[in-house]
């Protein structure tokens, strides 16, 4: 995707005061996480425009990382599909550019591909596809200033992920680093996690993430059914879905907006499961 030093053509849709405004709802959103180049780039625009007719409120897409420490099996194997196709960053730029003219949208990844991308330049490069933000869900703390500068120079949000075991003297500092939401697991697992989740000690969590910070918070991991959804979508200002749509995805595409729309019906029973636009 050749690209013009300095320019940059945001969609008005994925603009950081969308994003801002859709978590400021008083309803949780939905939000789905969906891996850049996990299938060539015309079936991966009619999934993302079936998943935002499902009812998706944002899009989380993921990077594609050979290292992802902290994803299950699910999306580890989806990101290793993703690098065997190559062309990584490019297949990345062009599913934002087509998600971002869908719903808000901000890009997960991992340190070391900014790192080897060179922040500014990633960031230049993410802002200009329509990214509202891009969430480094290892940033080390060394380089969160240099981060946050970056992203601040092309008006993207920086999202963190607070560990739940975050002492509460240290939640200052990493808010401090934040804009666009704090990101609050819901289990301390990694993603692709089945089991119950402690509600209680999420509540407890959360509470903490937001004496410490005025942001929104959003919680995903564990959140693998849509029962367990709903019951988040009570802590959080918005939920996000990851594996399941993922494994859909990778196994039976066709199913994922099916998948999407139930998730989306336990946030919000009260609504129509008419497809949006």
């Amino acid at each position: 995707m050749q690209r013009q030093p300095g320019r940059r053509e945001r969609h008005p849709l994925a603009t950081t005061d969308s994003l801002h405004a859709l978590l400021a709802q008083p309803r949780s959103a939905l939000g789905v996480f969906v891996p850049a180049g996990l299938h060539p780039p015309h079936a991966e625009r009619r999934h993302l425009d079936q998943i935002a007719r499902a009812g998706a409120d944002l899009f989380e897409v993921g990077l594609a990382h050979h290292d992802a420490g902290l994803d299950g099996p699910v999306i580890q194997a989806a990101y290793r599909r993703a690098l065997s196709r190559g062309n990584v960053l490019d297949h990345t730029l062009r599913a934002v550019e087509h998600a971002a003219g869908l719903r808000p949208t901000v890009v997960m990844t991992y340190w070391e591909p900014v790192s080897r991308h060179g922040p500014e330049h990633l960031a230049h490069l993410f802002a200009d596809a329509g990214a509202a933000g891009v969430m480094v869900v290892d940033l080390p703390n060394h380089q969160a200033a240099r981060w946050q500068a970056a992203a601040k120079d092309v008006n993207l949000h920086t999202p963190r992920l607070v560990p739940r075991h975050t002492a509460d003297t240290d939640l200052a500092t990493v808010a401090a680093d934040a804009s666009g939401w704090l990101y609050a697991p819901a289990s301390t697992a990694p993603t692709g996690y089945r089991g119950p989740l402690d509600i209680p000690a999420l509540a407890d969590f959360t509470k903490h993430l937001r004496a410490a910070s005025p942001l929104p918070v959003v919680s995903g991991v564990g959140i693998s059914t849509p029962a367990l959804a709903a019951r988040v979508a009570l802590l959080v200002n918005a939920v996000v879905i990851g594996t399941p749509v993922v494994r859909a995805l990778t196994t039976a595409p066709e199913q994922a907006s099916a998948l999407t729309a139930a998730f989306a019906q336990a946030l919000n029973p009260h609504t129509a499961t008419e497809p949006r636009a």
